[in-house]
């Protein structure tokens, strides 16, 4: 397929990008590259902020504030 850039840039066919929610787009060895991202994996997420609350080391010290009365 063969398409013409224009003073905006290039249209790429939505059909390419079926199921895609978000690229990055670079610039490799004279080629333009278009690489599907991935929604990070929730999972990396878990343990970020193991409580709601004023306390900065409630993963180190989970523990104590676990069963301290």
């Amino acid at each position: 397929m063969r398409t013409e850039v224009t003073d905006n840039g290039l249209l790429i066919p939505k059909q390419f990008l079926e199921g895609i929610k978000e690229v990055e787009i670079r610039k490799e060895d004279g080629r333009i590259v278009i690489i599907p991202v991935s929604s990070p994996d929730p999972i990396f997420q878990l343990g970020r902020d193991p409580i709601a609350d004023d306390t900065t080391d409630a993963s180190t010290n989970h523990d104590l504030y676990i069963y301290q009365r």
